[in-house]
């Protein structure tokens, strides 16, 4: 997963004093983890989101999103998210809606 120096500013931007949450590098690009747990992402031309597996289908049923595959594999409860879909509905509402999944792990 290649990063996007853009969408990589614009999440900073949006992650930006919120406790607990530290950029990490993985997959080749940049991730975000709260208390060490994989929140979100981006890609080029595209954010990802770690909504759950429980809250997976009523994220997908937004317009310009699609599951995350890695190597042929579908990797459960985590989305992608178009560009100008997440910019429209706002990062920090997409953000919430991870969070909601991922706040409520056990720390790592």
């Amino acid at each position: 997963m290649a990063s996007d120096r853009h969408l990589t500013e614009l999440m900073l931007d949006a992650l930006s004093g919120r406790e607990g949450v530290e950029p990490k590098k993985m997959f080749g690009g940049t991730c975000w983890m709260l208390n060490g747990n994989m929140l979100c992402g981006d890609g080029v031309g595209q954010f990802m989101f770690r909504v759950g597996k429980d809250q997976e289908t009523e994220a997908l049923a937004k317009p310009g999103t699609e599951p995350v595959v890695f190597s042929g594999r579908k990797m459960g409860g985590i989305i992608w998210v178009e560009e100008k879909q997440g910019l429209e509905d706002g990062l920090d509402y997409w953000i919430g809606f991870a969070e909601n999944f991922v706040g409520a792990l056990p720390p790592k």
